[in-house]
């Protein structure tokens, strides 16, 4: 292949490319966004009014304890969720802590709820640091654009999160991990280097 336009239409050739509300989105190793290099993508809500999702894999400097000081013993970092509403705070949970108003994005995966009710949890100890992912953003799209960006084989689409991909694969490790468990020629995909000169 003579470049990364034939790299490209070759790995995605035969995909599926219409996401449904849990699936992943993987973006392709040289996207230029510099918003969503090597990252994955989980999305909440895909239909005719747009789509919304959590990047799982770009840890921020804010820790939970400097947005509420009352959890200061639960130290953990936010998420960026992406570009869109940074001021925003959102998080996803394991369905196990039965959060009021929950919307089940998989199979043990939910997104929002009762955040006071989360509180007390946590204040209580009931729950792990690994249990809640918290993010500051979200990646939006507008109706049809994320339509135009698969078309332009800008991202991946891998089916049905799991559980632990979500809540308990390292953040560093996400990208390579989730395109090896596709198999086949995303396994290769995933030990492309940063930057395409070093291949």
């Amino acid at each position: 292949m003579n470049n990364l336009e034939d790299m490209a239409s070759y790995f995605h050739k035969g995909v599926s490319v219409t996401p449904q509300r849990g699936d992943l989105l993987i973006s392709e190793p040289f996207l230029p966004d510099p918003n969503f290099e090597r990252t994955v993508v989980l999305i909440c809500e895909n239909n005719q009014d747009g789509s919304i999702g959590f990047i799982l894999n770009k840890p921020s400097l804010v820790s939970l304890s400097d947005v509420f000081e009352e959890l200061e013993h639960f130290d953990k970092k936010l998420l960026v969720g992406a570009p869109v509403q940074q001021d925003s705070m959102h998080f996803l949970h394991r369905g196990a802590l039965n959060l009021d108003g929950g919307i089940k994005i998989g199979e043990g995966i939910y997104w929002g709820g009762n955040f006071e009710q989360l509180k007390i949890l946590i204040q209580n100890n009931r729950i792990s640091t690994s249990d809640v992912i918290y993010f500051l953003g979200y990646s939006g799209w507008a109706p049809g654009q994320l339509d135009e960006e698969l078309k332009e084989n800008s991202w991946i689409v891998s089916s049905g999160a799991t559980e632990s991909q979500v809540f308990d694969l390292d953040a560093e490790l996400l990208w390579r991990e989730v395109l090896k468990n596709m198999g086949g020629k995303f396994r290769m995909f995933s030990n492309y280097p940063t930057d395409p000169r070093l291949n």
